[in-house]
């Protein structure tokens, strides 16, 4: 088990000791059992979803924490239709409420350090770090469905559950997205001749 969902587990613990009023123990140990079991099927894929956003482990892992103990101390986890979607679309609020105020230090870090330009990794021949650094460059209202899924393997209508956009719209961006990194790539390899 992850260091993120035992910490979400001892929170959420903590949570349900000091409030046992209103249900019987065993009603308790039920639903504890039945988070319990939630938050071991979707914890990663949670983190996953917080990250492409974030972009930044620490940061995923609160947002995953913090998803899970909104959800417990609620009770709509247990009336989920769709769970896969319902807990991606609750964690990318809570990730979304994170990045606002860190996305102004982020950029002007970025500036500071730089890091190898696109060129000088295709000509370095590391593809795969290419493509990621193309992937992260993109803009963010094409970046996020397409790392939702491509990566995330979700499909179009979770996407759209997710983001809060229509399903076609996911569709066109996930295409724009494709078409760019495509082109992007292209010129990073005649770069690389």
């Amino acid at each position: 088990m992850r260091a993120c969902e035992m910490d979400v587990t001892a929170e959420w613990t903590e949570h349900v000791r000091t409030g046992r009023t209103a249900l019987t123990d065993g009603r308790i140990a039920e639903r504890d059992a039945e988070f319990a079991a939630l938050v071991e099927r979707n914890a990663r894929r949670m983190f996953r979803v917080a990250y492409s956003l974030l972009r930044n482990a620490h940061d995923a892992e609160d947002a995953v924490q913090e998803a899970f103990l909104k959800l417990y101390r609620g009770d709509g986890w247990r009336r989920m239709e769709n769970e896969g979607a319902f807990l991606a679309r609750t964690v990318w609020r809570v990730a979304l409420d994170r990045l606002a105020p860190r996305r102004e230090t982020e950029d002007a870090a970025e500036i500071a350090f730089g890091g190898e330009s696109p060129e000088e990794l295709a000509a370095g021949g590391d593809e795969r770090e290419l493509l990621r650094l193309m992937i992260d460059g993109l803009p963010e209202d094409l970046r996020q469905p397409l790392v939702l899924s491509a990566i995330e393997e979700m499909t179009s209508g979770e996407v759209a559950a997710v983001m809060g956009i229509p399903e076609g719209t996911v569709r066109t961006r996930v295409m724009r997205a494709r078409a760019e990194l495509k082109k992007r790539f292209a010129a990073a390899r005649e770069v690389r001749r």
